[in-house]
């Protein structure tokens, strides 16, 4: 390891020499040990001369004359300025850096220092933050750290993406972290008209996150935390004035579309399938009209931000305000977002008294588009034209039967650029988060601390999805009468936590001591109707309010002995409405154990291994996020039908009641979480890492299952039935490759392995149950997926396709996988599923005099995709007996199938997804210390989605769930940034 490093040193140093040079040698060493420190870094002050120190320390350093002041850097210690004026030897003794060993962490009611943390915890700082144009929070992470897997579900700026934490724990309830900002937990429900739960947060806000994985660092926030926590802390304002503005101006493009026929192959494709058949040829147009090209467009993006922090009269505060506009490559789309966020931070009675405000708030408007455009302008027939004269339809072409101005074709494909002009589905959102939290130092008991946080989250959207009149594919409530269709949602959610925390050093020993109380309110509310543009004609108002409580008691015992031992113990108590009395409360305890092996005398003199410590933890936590809209699932309760289900006594007409299937003794789903973990430092922690190992078991899962017939009010009701086990390892690894003060590296790469399986299914056991899930497009039945014990969730249920001896699949042609000479539903089988296998991120930073260079690439392997584009592609969709034709993908080629009755079931269609994106490539130039020192300026530039590497056939691998039905595609981004900092 010692001539590795070596090596190492040598090939990094750098060396200058001149003609009247002034030579110094010396040892750099460890005040602590008197060890000499190997790759430590001396510069001559102010230039790019340097070196560095060899194994034992020992340096030799040649300075231009006029030079007399050298720069000793270490990882972990003081950076030190040293005079050699006059000197030839100069040892330079480093001391510790105390800030750096007591970096702090931030966990469930509280900070720890990280050297103290026994469960598994991963921070991602501002400072490693994914570089450009980042609409949505979750973007700055994504492949940062190991076990967290972060997909957009689209291209759509501002959208949402799915976050899972060593996998999904659940079936029918939320697979959702819990995320909490500043203290306060925020309900994981998307709002209507606002998909991303997390657009109220301006990206440039964010300081850090922390991520909670297994339950010994979940099981403080308890029925909450089955699937992890990730803790968002938000920028504080500090001594320095300190006024920041950047902006960043970006082009949005299609990197790649869906390969379909040209209005010339299409006409010829067309003549050779039907040949002499008039009835289907006559329908050709003679256009030739690239349908995904009129509905796509390069697309402008601004993001503007202005921040101001400081101190007035002592109080610390921080004030920024956000503006967002960015098209979306679809033309129409458009999101638009100020953000305005205040940050204070006041002390009273001597700072016994420590006081943090925090109040954000945003107005986002949003024109979500007809984003059923996309899939009509892959099928939409390329020989016809945009407009064709009509005038009953707006003289759009419009498939029609008796002339163009003739009755609609209402299940015919609608002509995508009419869909995209002739809809308003605009929404506008308000949101604020905010809360006060007030630390008390108590005089009678010196450590003892009260806190009490007050916190709230409130919304309100309006929003409509209206279509002009004249318009074929609306036909509900009046054929061709359009739609007006207002919704509205507002949401008012309360906080109250209030904990004592205890702290003694009792000599190298310390005990930490937490105890609380929280109560958390949830209350929503929504309407929402339609009616036909000209308001005659409606179906029945929808009106909806709902409520539910939580209520826990939590405490916490940290105890460390001598730096080395540490012990953690956590309880839980929660208690929810949704559940009844006899059920709704929850224990959720977890126990933790932490050596920290670098701190004993043995590890101590050791310039290898410089950090070491070993964890293990055990934890259950628990769920009650059913995800369903359903916040009474225990009560038996009756459903009001609408106008179209009346019962009639004589000439009047009577809504009815109907009973809902509900169960009234429905539990907490509960997760056991067992992990042991290292966490690693070598070379004066140049290289870091952990290694984790972890174990999750969920049982009493939130299923919705088959009942036998006339034991409830429904064929399925929604209970505690079955189990499931995540496994899996994780890797961090951080390295620090080049160091000297003019030349930096830094490289950070993660590989994370999770292994999924449903261990039971239903009360009896039966190894043949199955739960359908996973809907096929372009069919009005039928499942592609289903729930299986033995099986990942969500594993593709399939026939198990036969080819020819050319390897060409033969239509309609299935195994016979139970041998009883008919192929029937019986013959499905479980096959591959959407999740990978592994996940590697790769990140790198470089820093050369004033340019920064850096790019964040992952890497997915083992996941599958249905591509049900391909599989609704056959010449069999190309005509329709209702009189139409439809476009399909080049795909259709590969297979030529002509009947297809089940081939969109098949697993031929069942694609290897596996990828490598490069997710973010970043040039940026520093100009620091610009009009004397006022002024530091970056300029920056980049590319996103740079490239995606993958055997996958559809229009991207990377699908959330694993079904791929023309989905929003994700853009290419380029970029322009400029940042200024007085």
């Amino acid at each position: 390891m010692k001539h590795l490093l070596m090596v190492v040193f040598l090939l990094t140093c750098t060396l200058a020499r001149g003609q009247d040079e002034h030579i110094v040698t010396g040892r750099v060493t460890d005040a602590d040990t008197g060890e000499g420190l190997p790759g430590a870094t001396v510069v001559v002050k102010g230039t790019s001369l340097g070196t560095i120190t060899d194994i034992d320390g020992q340096y030799k350093l040649e300075l231009p004359t006029g030079w007399e002041s050298i720069t000793v850097s270490f990882v972990g210690f003081v950076s030190q300025e040293v005079s050699v004026l006059g000197k030839s030897t100069v040892d330079v003794v480093m001391l510790t850096d105390i800030s750096a060993l007591e970096e702090v962490v931030v966990v469930g009611y509280g900070t720890v220092k990280k050297s103290d943390a026994t469960g598994s915890v991963a921070v991602v700082s501002s400072e490693d933050f994914n570089k450009g144009a980042v609409n949505s929070v979750q973007e700055l992470m994504i492949g940062k750290t190991a076990g967290v897997s972060i997909t957009p579900i689209s291209g759509a700026p501002g959208n949402t993406s799915t976050i899972r934490i060593r996998g999904g724990s659940s079936m029918s309830a939320s697979n959702d972290p819990l995320i909490v900002v500043d203290g306060v937990p925020l309900d994981n429900s998307p709002i209507g008209g606002s998909p991303n739960i997390l657009a109220a947060l301006n990206p440039n806000d964010i300081e850090r996150f922390t991520i909670l994985k297994d339950a010994s660092a979940t099981a403080i926030y308890g029925s909450r935390a089955a699937n992890g926590v990730i803790i968002i802390t938000t920028k504080r304002g500090d001594r320095n004035l300190k006024l920041t503005y950047n902006v960043t101006t970006s082009l949005y493009t299609t990197p790649k579309k869906v390969e379909v026929y040209s209005g010339e192959e299409f006409r010829t494709l067309i003549n050779e399938v039907y040949a002499g058949n008039s009835a289907v040829t006559s329908l050709l147009g003679d256009a030739d009209t690239d349908w995904q090209g009129e509905i796509y467009k390069n697309a402008i993006g601004q993001d503007h931000n202005l921040s101001l922090s400081g101190t007035l009269k002592s109080i610390p505060y921080r004030v920024s305000l956000g503006y967002n506009n960015t098209d979306g490559v679809l033309k129409t789309y458009n999101f638009e977002r100020t953000t305005l966020s205040v940050g204070v931070d006041p002390t009273f009675l001597n700072d016994q008294l420590k006081v943090k405000v925090n109040l954000k708030g945003m107005n986002n408007n949003n024109n979500f588009s007809d984003q059923g455009a996309i899939r009509n302008a892959v099928v939409y027939d390329p020989t016809r034209e945009v407009f064709n004269g009509n005038t009953r339809w707006r003289g759009y072409t419009t498939w029609t039967t008796g002339g163009i101005d003739g009755s609609p074709i209402n299940l015919a494909p609608a002509n995508p650029v009419a869909q995209l002009a002739l809809t308003d589905n605009t929404s506008n959102s308000k949101r604020s988060i905010g809360n006060v939290q007030f630390d008390y130092q108590l005089h009678f008991l010196e450590g003892l601390n009260a806190n009490l946080n007050l916190g709230y989250d409130i919304s309100q959207t309006k929003g409509h999805n209206n279509v002009k009149d004249s318009t074929q594919w609306v036909y509900i409530p009046t054929v061709a009468g359009g739609r007006t269709s207002p919704y509205f949602n507002e949401r008012q959610n309360q906080l109250l936590d209030f904990y004592l925390n205890y702290h003694k050093a009792l000599g190298d020993n310390n005990l930490d001591v937490l105890a609380g109380y929280s109560w958390s309110h949830f209350w929503r509310a929504s309407e929402d109707s339609t009616s036909n543009a000209s308001g005659t004609e409606s179906t029945q108002r929808n009106d909806f309010q709902s409520e539910y409580y939580l209520l826990s008691f939590f405490g916490r015992v940290n105890y460390s002995i001598a730096q080395k031992y540490l012990f953690t113990l956590t309880l839980r108590n929660d208690a929810t409405s949704r559940f009844s009395q006899e059920t709704r409360w929850g224990l959720f305890p977890a126990a933790a154990f932490a050596w920290n092996v670098g701190n004993e005398a043995f590890l101590r003199k050791s310039n290898t291994l410089s950090d070491l410590k070993l964890r293990l933890g055990y934890g259950i936590t628990g769920q009650q996020d059913l995800n369903n809209g359903n916040d009474y699932p225990y009560v038996a309760k009756y459903t009001i039908s609408d106008h179209a289900a009346r019962y009639a006594f004589g000439n009047q007409f009577y809504n009815t009641l109907r009973p809902d299937g509900y169960d009234a003794d429905i539990r907490w789903e509960t997760t056991a979480t067992a992990n042991a973990g290292i966490d690693f430092g070598f070379v004066g922690n140049r290289i870091t890492g952990s290694l984790d190992f972890y174990l999750k078991e969920t049982r009493d899962l939130l299923s919705i299952v088959d009942v036998p017939v006339g034991t409830n009010f429904s064929a399925t009701v929604l209970t505690n039935v079955g189990s499931m086990e995540n496994r899996g390892v994780e890797l961090n690894l951080n390295a620090k490759i080049i160091a000297t003060g003019q030349v930096n590296w830094e490289v950070a790469y993660n590989v994370y392995y999770n292994r999924n399986e449903i261990t039971k299914l239903n009360l009896n056991d039966d190894p043949d149950y199955i739960v359908p899930t996973g809907s096929v497009g372009g069919t009005t039945s039928g499942t592609i997926q289903a729930q299986r014990v033995g099986y990942p969730v969500n594993s593709f249920y399939t026939y198990q396709q036969l080819y020819d001896q050319d390897l060409n699949p033969v239509e309609d042609a299935f195994a016979d996988r139970n041998d009883d000479g008919i192929i029937n539903s019986s013959d499905l089988y479980s096959y591959q599923k959407p999740a990978a296998d592994i996940l590697m991120g790769i990140n790198s930073w470089l820093n050369v005099g004033n340019w920064d260079f850096s790019f964040v690439g992952r890497l997915s392997l083992g996941n599958y995709v249905y591509n049900n584009v391909a599989s609704n592609s056959t010449y069999q969709s190309l005509y329709s007996s209702m009189q139409y034709l439809s476009n399909a993908s080049k795909l259709a080629e590969k297979t030529q199938f002509k009947n297809a009755l089940n081939t969109r079931f098949s697993d031929y269609y069942i694609e290897n997804a596996s990828f490598f994106r490069m997710d973010n490539i970043n040039l940026a130039y520093n100009l620091d210390d610009l009009f004397g020192n006022k002024l530091n300026l970056k300029v920056s530039g980049g590319v996103q989605n740079a490239f995606v590497i993958t055997k996958y056939s559809g229009l991207d691998p990377e699908i959330s769930g694993g079904l791929d039905n023309n989905f929003f595609p994700r853009t290419r981004v380029f970029l322009l940034g400029l940042n200024c900092e007085f």
